[in-house]
């Protein structure tokens, strides 16, 4: 099965635009408008990568995030916004994120990191395999 990213954002354009940019790769991308969604689609799936808007209509990605962290395996968080600037993409990073990517997307930088975070082990595994 292809690595899974699923995308949180309450715009179906975005979601459609980042599932062409992703089609060469062997990722699955799945998307979810809003953090309940999110939550319900977390029970019935695993996913190595949530892509997240910074502002959600239910949440921001701060909740994303800690949701994340109560996951094992924990997916990587990733966080787009679009006028991402240094201050927040430093803020997202201090705080657990992956990554930031910035609006609007870029198919190339798109594609770079969210293939190197499906490639990362799964922090779960991570642990183990330090003990």
């Amino acid at each position: 099965m292809k690595p899974g990213v699923l995308f949180v954002t309450p715009h179906s354009q975005d979601a459609d635009l980042l599932s062409r940019m992703l089609s060469p790769l062997p990722l699955h991308l799945e998307h979810v408008a809003d953090f309940a969604h999110l939550r319900a689609k977390m029970q019935d799936r695993s996913y190595r990568v949530i892509l997240t808007e910074s502002t959600l209509p239910d949440g921001t990605w701060l909740a994303v995030l800690e949701l994340a962290r109560v996951l094992k395996p924990s997916p990587e968080v990733i966080v787009t916004q679009a006028l991402a600037d240094a201050r927040f993409w430093s803020e997202a990073l201090n705080l657990g994120a992956y990554d930031l990517i910035p609006q609007p997307f870029a198919a190339s930088e798109v594609r770079r990191i969210l293939s190197n975070a499906c490639s990362r082990p799964a922090r779960r595994e991570a642990v183990a395999a330090t003990l």
